[in-house]
């Protein structure tokens, strides 16, 4: 499985529009999401896959990594180019909406 730093990932944010998906839960949103990023609770995945353009990578994002990286699994397996990003939200130190 393909990962990055949550300090990668805010440097490739200032320079290009990037698509993140964040898999937590509405509460744990709402305490503050990375900007741009599309919530998508990781129990809505499979629905919701006529949402992810195939054609481009996406970074998954959930607390600690543990729900993005079986994001990443089943993404993978269904022919998306995916990446998990390490420790989650408690790794992150950028801005939040």
């Amino acid at each position: 499985m393909k990962e990055i730093t949550a300090t990668e990932l805010a440097e490739n944010l200032k320079k290009e529009n990037i698509s993140v998906i964040d898999v937590r839960e509405d509460e744990e949103v709402a305490q503050g999401k990375i900007p741009g990023a599309r919530h998508i609770p990781l129990g809505q995945i499979t629905e919701r896959l006529n949402e992810l353009d195939k054609s481009k990578p996406h970074y998954m994002v959930c607390r600690s990594g543990g729900r993005s990286s079986q994001a990443c699994a089943f993404l993978s397996s269904q022919g998306f180019d995916v990446i998990n990003m390490e420790g989650g939200m408690l790794a992150w130190t950028d801005e939040t909406e």
